[in-house]
């Protein structure tokens, strides 16, 4: 049996090589019947691929992902002949690789969804899936000449990863049978069970739906509705399911006899509902319109169970050739992959539709009821990483291994003093990638940074991980609270050379009613030095000048614009200003509205605000644009201390160019006898903010002891 087996899939192999095939599908097959790869995989494959409609590149991904796993060194030497598209997906399938290792690590009971987001994470090609859909049904189909052990692990990966998968993307026809062959294997008694309940009945059955067909036929022909009728065949694994869900027996269940109805639209959809319902008696509750509320995997189709021949339940499933054709293949039905069709604004929109299908679901999921509504974040906006036992955790893009410690637990996130990412000793800042393993070097006393909390330093990237050290600052005493908002304070004027500024007002610009309430809050993350900076250079700004009629100008009411943050220079020394209600920024449509003391005020187009001051005076509006010249700047000088060592200028420099700012001149000087090195800028900054986030990140390189400005306002 089994030489009959190989034999018949030596010829369909055979087949395969003697078809008109592209050139790289050509090639695979070559290098598969080259290496020995067992014909019985190949051909299942590709019949599954081209069943889902994937194009070639996709085909010959699949094969060769066989031939680099047989022999390692050919694949290094052919790989770069290939097209780009079938290197990557090669590179998905080995990626997988690492999930199904961690699935066998797993411990007993641990749920299985994190192991599919990371799946989706890594794979960077979604027609990774459908191979890896395609394999594992193909090796489940041969499962039964494996050893016991090695077939229940892979029903119980295909039960946990593959089969929720093909349900999320809706590909019933892979779907089905990845359930019903895993619970085979998994449930062996069980499954026999209910195929023997199957089988016992099935001439009745055969025989009742073959009078239910002619009894609908005839009815929706005398309707004028034209439709194709069949039996529906009922599936094991999906059988059990809805015994346990609803506490049935075998004979308890409504659509062990189903019929389906295709018809050309959905108006005949409701049609043929019509028809039905006025044959036999509906039962109450068992009616679905996944038509006007279609499935989370876009599943639509009309689902009733009436009272039929005989009286004995029948299950209707009505739907068009067009639903018919999309449930049976799923997402695969949507497009088909095109030979260098990147660009396809229509397929983008297909990816992005598919996309959204694949994110996971929250709470504790159930994959038979996908209904629930979808997550507003993309999936490409999570990383999933491991902790050492190979659990997955999830993280924004963009977090830090000491958002993951928080993560974890808190108290790992206070004890947190160093991570390490994969094996190697990585700072605190560090950004893990989706398949990253992470472990947590903790000490023995909680004692978090306050350096933590500050957005330039860029240790917490999570507001949930930064209110926990907030938290935790926020049981010190106050006392201790004050001394150190009191240090940042001043620190922070320092840096800025404004030891003299005036701060009576920065309480109130920040809702805070007394000085000490500020410093609190500064120690606590809630005001970060950056707002103080601004605050401080708008209360340094000259005031307007006072703008009367006569220095209005006359012969034209049209300014143009400058790009700046603070304040915008018009024409003939007209001082103009952002108004603070609507916030224009530069490429909003504007307009000018002069005003009395402070210039002219620039609104955008459509604020509410500048509706009502037209109305109450319209003379004093004028037309403005925004111009094209560069953002206004200011020059300014720096002071950089420390410990000299080998690449600490070219750190600096780097720093300081990467950070959008400009160096007009700069000197150093190394003092050889102590080891310090002295080293000044003159900078072009935006405003005192993007100074002082600067000033805290140089502050943080390695050597670096103080970094400040020099010189007065």
């Amino acid at each position: 049996m089994a030489r009959a087996t190989d034999s018949s899939a030596s010829d369909r192999f055979a087949a395969w090589r003697e078809r008109e095939l592209p050139r790289v599908l050509a090639d695979a097959l070559a290098a598969c019947q080259q290496h020995a790869i067992p014909a019985a995989s190949c051909v299942e494959v590709l019949d599954l691929l081209g069943m889902l409609g994937c194009d070639a590149q996709t085909q010959a991904a699949a094969l060769w992902f066989e031939v680099s796993q047989a022999d390692a060194r050919a694949w290094a030497g052919q790989k770069g002949s290939l097209p780009v598209d079938v290197q990557r997906l090669v590179e998905g399938q080995a990626a997988a690789e690492q999930v199904w290792a961690l699935h066998a690590q797993r411990t007993p009971g641990s749920g299985s969804e994190g192991l599919r987001r990371l799946l989706l994470a890594i794979i960077r090609d979604v027609r990774v899936v459908f191979i890896l859909l395609a394999r594992q049904l193909a090796r489940l189909r041969a499962a039964a000449a494996l050893p016991e052990e090695q077939r229940r692990a892979l029903a119980q990966l295909t039960q946990d990863i593959h089969a929720p998968l093909a349900n999320r993307l809706g590909i019933w026809q892979l779907k089905w049978e990845l359930e019903d062959l895993s619970f085979r294997h998994l449930h062996p008694e069980t499954y026999r069970r209910i195929a023997k309940l199957l089988d016992e009945r099935r001439a009745d059955r055969e025989s009742f739906i073959a009078e239910s067909l002619a009894v609908l036929r005839k009815a929706l022909e005398a309707s004028g509705v034209r439709a194709d009728l069949a039996g529906r065949p009922k599936h094991i694994y999906s059988i059990w399911k809805k015994m346990q869900r609803k506490s049935l027996d075998f004979s308890g269940l409504y659509d062990i006899r189903a019929v389906r109805v295709l018809v050309e639209s959905v108006a005949d959809c409701y049609a043929a509902l019509g028809v039905v319902h006025s044959l036999w008696p509906h039962l109450p509750g068992e009616f679905d319109d996944y038509i006007a509320r279609p499935k989370g995997n876009d599943y639509r189709s009309l689902h009733t169970a009436v009272m039929g021949p005989q009286g004995k339940t029948l299950e209707v499933q009505i739907r068009t050739h067009e639903m018919h054709r999309i449930n049976e293949l799923g997402v695969a039905a949507h497009w088909r992959y095109k030979e260098g069709g990147s660009g396809d604004s229509d397929f983008e929109a297909k990816i992005a539709w598919m996309r959204r299908l694949l994110e996971p679901r929250g709470g504790s999921e159930s994959d038979t009821e996908l209904a629930a509504g979808l997550q507003t974040e993309l999936l490409e906006d999570r990383v999933y990483v491991l902790t050492p036992r190979g659990e997955v955790v999830d993280l924004p893009r963009g977090a830090t291994v000491l958002d993951f410690a928080y993560h974890v637990h808190t108290e790992v996130g206070h004890r947190c003093r160093g991570a390490k990412v994969n094996g190697r000793i990585v700072p605190l800042t560090f950004q893990p990638q989706s398949g990253d393993r992470i472990e947590i070097l903790t000490a023995k006393l909680a004692e978090p940074s306050r350096d933590w909390l500050s957005v330039h330093h860029g240790y917490l990237h999570t507001s949930r991980a930064r209110e926990k050290v907030r938290a935790w600052f926020r049981r010190v005493a106050q006392e201790a609270n004050l001394v150190a908002g009191r240090a940042m304070l001043e620190r922070e004027l320092r840096r800025l050379a404004m030891p003299g500024a005036d701060l009576s007002r920065l309480p109130a610009h920040f809702h805070l009613k007394t000085h000490d309430e500020l410093l609190v809050a500064l120690a606590l993350g809630e005001v970060n030095p950056g707002q103080i900076s601004r605050f401080l250079q708008e209360a340094a700004a000259p005031p307007p000048p006072e703008v009367t009629q006569s220095q209005l100008p006359v012969a034209s009411r049209h300014l143009t614009l400058e790009h700046s943050a603070l304040s915008i220079e018009g024409v003939g020394n007209l001082l103009t200003t952002l108004a603070r209600c609507c916030q224009p920024l530069p490429g909003d449509t504007v307009r000018g509205f002069i005003t009395r003391g402070r210039g002219v005020s620039v609104h955008r187009a459509d604020c509410v605000s500048l509706a009502r001051l037209v109305r109450r005076d319209p003379d004093r509006v004028i037309d403005v644009e925004w111009g094209k010249v560069a953002a206004q700047a200011y020059e300014v000088d720096i002071e950089l201390q420390g410990y000299d060592r080998k690449g600490l200028q070219k750190d600096v420099t780097a720093l300081i160019s990467n950070f959008g700012t400009h160096i007009i001149a700069s000197s150093s000087r190394v003092f050889t006898r102590t080891g310090e090195v002295e080293m000044r800028f003159t900078l072009r900054v935006r405003d005192f903010e993007q100074l002082s986030a600067l000033l805290a990140k140089l502050t943080a390189l390695p050597n670096v002891v103080d970094a400040r400005r020099v010189g007065g306002q």
